[in-house]
């Protein structure tokens, strides 16, 4: 990984481990990251990886559903900055949200999603979003 998501683990499957993204600046965002060393592009999954896969993404999908309640999802396998099979999850909110007194806010709602590299997530509220999803996810 380009960026150390270690410490950020919620859930590891056989195949795909979710983590917690270090910048919320859309509140929920994880990546899904595929274990198997040599896994590059999403075409090329193996089945079982392309079967677990749709299983994470629905088990996180209903989490962030019960934890969060966003009005939408956004699911993005690029690839460009880091050259390992991961997808990033991104949540979506037609509405402002606070999580302990911080103010979400997709100003890109109903379009392409674009991070907010300024956005800074204290350390606090990273882990709580880490916390709550990785008990929902059990």
């Amino acid at each position: 990984m380009a960026e150390d998501f270690s410490k950020n683990l919620i859930k590891e499957y056989k195949h795909w481990a979710i983590y917690v993204h270090n910048n919320q600046s859309y509140l929920g965002r994880c990546i899904v990251w595929c274990k198997r060393q040599d896994a590059l592009d999403l075409a090329n999954a193996t089945l079982k990886e392309q079967k677990e896969l749709f299983l994470v993404l629905h088990n996180l999908r209903e989490c962030e559903k019960r934890v969060f309640h966003p009005d939408w999802f956004n699911y993005s396998f690029l690839g460009n900055e880091t050259r390992h099979l991961h997808g990033h999850f991104i949540p979506r909110y037609a509405k402002p949200i606070t999580f302990m007194n911080v103010a979400f806010s997709d100003r890109l709602y109903g379009h392409n999603y674009k991070t907010d590299y300024d956005f800074i997530t204290p350390e606090a509220v990273l882990n709580a979003i880490k916390n709550k999803l990785a008990k929902e996810l059990k």
